[in-house]
């Protein structure tokens, strides 16, 4: 089958909810990467076959945002959209349609992305609220209306913002990590150097002019908001914890990525077409790689599934990966994934341990934690940015590693070989 081109995409800067982007819908953020990667991929039109896009915070309104995204865009709208929707993987989700599309035959050509507006979420009402109203707009006669209306209650004007608990276990995903974090020992001191880190290297990969290379500024907004140059292990060590407070409690804010808004979009090609139309390839996406498993086991835990089926379908070793892109929903998500990659998870005695993943070839320009993590974007924004890094680094091959809720997980291999 052809391969799949990465050849070029944008995002727009990640900020932290109700700051800088909070007057852009979802759909105004993807209509705005969407139209910038057309624009600096100098793409016509009749070049794209299909979209696929993406959200986590589903707006009923629009049943189908990706049709919804090109209609009000300026692409045509002859152009056919999918809309796909699985919590942090969606944007990975995205692309995978996109790309079997392109392997398939079906298409030559497709964006693929994802949006988040954490500022703008729907609101919903309570169960009985629901069972009100529907009640109330079905009564045909007066008696029926005011018998109706004999059961409002005041209650029923709240709205409910959207939950952030796994609907499997009642249970939110901080909840969930801290008793992974237990289970595998990962210290508090542990997450605070991990976050400090991821802190760090964003800060120089902005810095140096890396970030701005992905990212296509939205009105007076070019850079993202989150990352903390002058932060410090003090500053870290001092914030309480938010999940678990008690004296055992150990992610805080600091280690954990935030609430934010954010879009991103990557244009896929056959390698045949790109090379007829003379486009530079960034990166081939050459297999993907989903995984799941009992979310009571560790909900953010099945990459340790992912990333070593990925690897060993194709026959490759750590050693071989010269970036990895891991996606940091929290610090202790990540350590813990790699203690498990390196030695194996007793409840998964078909995880096969891959050894040690080494600190400098993991999130080398910052990772979720100090970048932001707008749900549905971040897998648009970890394709783009292994992509690059390949090309910066001149290095060959990149694995993308994200976790997501209801206990699931892709694993991505780009490669510029």
């Amino acid at each position: 089958m052809t391969r799949v081109a990465l050849i070029g995409g944008k995002r727009t800067p990640f900020c932290r909810a109700g700051t800088h982007l909070r007057s852009y819908s979802f759909l105004d953020l993807g209509m705005h990467v969407a139209e910038a990667t057309m624009k600096s991929l100098q793409l016509r039109d009749e070049e794209i076959d299909e979209v696929s896009f993406s959200t986590v915070l589903l707006d009923p309104r629009y049943p189908n945002a990706a049709r919804e995204l090109v209609l009000r865009s300026k692409l045509s709208n002859r152009i056919g959209a999918h809309f796909v929707s699985n919590n942090c993987i969606s944007g990975l989700v995205a692309a995978t349609f996109i790309g079997d599309s392109i392997q398939s035959g079906r298409i030559q050509s497709g964006l693929a992305g994802g949006a988040e507006s954490m500022s703008q979420p729907s609101l919903t009402f309570s169960r009985q609220a629901e069972r009100f109203f529907l009640g109330l707009s079905s009564a045909r006669s007066l008696g029926q209306r005011l018998k109706q209306l004999a059961t409002f209650r005041p209650g029923f004007l709240l709205p409910v913002p959207p939950s952030p608990k796994e609907p499997s276990t009642g249970m939110t995903m901080g909840q969930h990590c801290e008793l992974t974090a237990k289970e595998f020992h990962v210290t508090r001191e542990a997450q605070d150097a991990w976050a400090f880190r991821s802190h760090q290297n964003a800060a120089k990969a902005a810095e140096a002019g890396y970030l701005a290379e992905e990212i296509a500024p939205i009105g007076k907004v070019d850079k993202d908001n989150f990352i903390r140059p002058d932060t410090s292990i003090e500053k870290l060590s001092s914030l309480k914890p938010v999940f678990d407070r008690s004296d055992k409690g150990t992610l805080t804010a600091g280690n954990s990525s935030g609430l934010t808004d954010g879009a991103s979009m990557v244009c896929l090609m056959s390698e045949e077409k790109a090379r007829a139309d003379g486009r530079e390839i960034l990166a081939y996406l050459d297999d993907v790689e989903f995984a799941a498993i009992d979310p009571n086991d560790g909900l953010l835990m099945a990459p340790t599934l992912a990333v070593p089926k990925l690897l060993e379908r194709k026959g490759l070793t750590v050693g071989d990966i010269d970036l990895f892109e891991i996606h940091e929903a929290f610090a202790a998500q990540v350590i813990s994934n790699r203690i498990a990659w390196e030695k194996g998870w007793e409840k998964y005695s078909e995880l096969k341990a891959i050894g040690s993943i080494p600190d400098e070839k993991i999130n080398v320009n910052g990772g979720s934690v100090a970048i932001g993590h707008p749900f549905a974007a971040t897998g648009g924004r970890l394709l783009l940015a292994a992509a690059h890094e390949l090309k910066r680094s001149n290095k060959k091959k990149a694995v993308i590693s994200v976790c997501a809720a209801g206990a699931m997980a892709a694993a991505v291999l780009l490669s510029r070989d």
